[in-house]
C-alpha cells in the first residue's frame, strides 16, 4: 500500500537557566514523529503501486495531528494530499478527505521510521546541523558566570551542548533534538529545553526563549 503512505524537496543555557514550562509542543506524546520523513527508491525504475512508479516519497507530521504526503513519480510529477492522523504505541491511522482511511504498523526512532516495511529517514533543514559557538548570550535568567555556549547539532538529530563558565568550569549535555517550524526542542537526561531559532545569512544561529527573555547569537565554527 505504497500510495497510502514523498518528496519535497536553548536552549536557554541548560543548567544555568530555568526549564521552560511545557506547552503543547513539549507535551506532545510522540515528539520523535514530528518533522519531515523521506524515502528514496534504490533504482531508476522506482517502486510500482497501482500501475504508477514512484521514485521518492515524503511524509510530514506536525503536533496538531496533521500530516502531508507527497509522492514523486518517475516522470517527475508530484502527487500530494494530507489529512489528520491518530497514533498509539504500534499503529498510526491516516485519515484524508479524498483517500480511504489507512492503518499502518510502525517502528520509530529519533531519525528512522519504519512504516509497513518502508524505511524513512528524517532530514533536518540544510543549514542547521553543524558546530555553533556563542558570540552573545543575554537574558534575565542567564547566570552572570556564564561566558560561552557551544552547541553541536548533528544531521541525525543527536546533539551535544557545553556551557562554559568564566572560571573555566564546563558542563555538557547530550541527547536528541526535534524541530517544528522555527522551534527546536533539546531532550537530555535531566529534562528538555525549548527555544525558537533563526538562521541568518551570515552563518549565525539565534536562539530565543521569550518566557525568560533569553537570547543567544551563535556563529558557525
Amino acid at each position: 500500500m505504497l500510495r497510502a503512505v514523498l518528496f519535497s524537496f536553548l536552549i536557554g543555557v541548560l543548567s544555568w537557566v530555568q526549564s521552560a514550562t511545557a506547552d503543547e509542543l513539549t507535551e506532545f506524546d510522540y515528539p520523535l514523529l514530528l518533522g519531515d520523513w523521506y524515502w528514496f527508491s534504490t533504482t531508476d525504475e522506482g517502486v510500482e503501486s497501482e500501475g504508477i512508479h514512484y521514485r521518492a516519497m515524503n511524509i510530514k507530521f506536525n503536533s496538531s495531528y496533521r500530516f502531508t504526503v507527497r509522492l514523486l513519480r518517475t516522470n517527475g510529477r508530484i502527487d500530494e494530499w494530507g489529512g489528520k492522523y491518530d497514533i498509539d504505541e504500534t499503529t498510526i491511522t491516516m485519515n484524508s478527505v479524498d483517500q480511504p482511511s489507512q492503518q499502518h504498523e510502525y517502528v520509530l526512532s529519533y531519525n528512522q521510521f519504519l512504516l509497513d516495511g518502508a524505511r524513512f529517514t528524517k532530514l533536518a533543514p540544510e543549514n542547521l546541523p553543524g558546530h555553533w559557538r556563542s558570540s552573545m548570550i543575554k537574558g534575565q535568567d542567564v547566570d552572570k558566570s556564564v561566558s560561552e555556549l557551544k552547541l553541536s547539532l548533528r544531521p541525525d538529530f543527536l546533539f551535544s551542548a557545553q556551557v562554559v563558565g568564566k572560571d573555566g568550569t564546563r558542563k555538557e549535555h547530550k541527547g536528541i533534538y526535534y524541530l517544528e517550524d522555527d522551534r527546536i526542542v533539546l531532550i537530555y537526561e535531566d529534562g528538555q529545553h525549548d527555544s525558537h531559532f533563526k538562521l541568518g545569512k551570515d552563518n549565525t544561529l539565534t536562539l530565543t526563549n521569550q518566557q525568560f527573555g533569553m537570547e543567544a547569537v551563535m556563529q558557525r565554527q
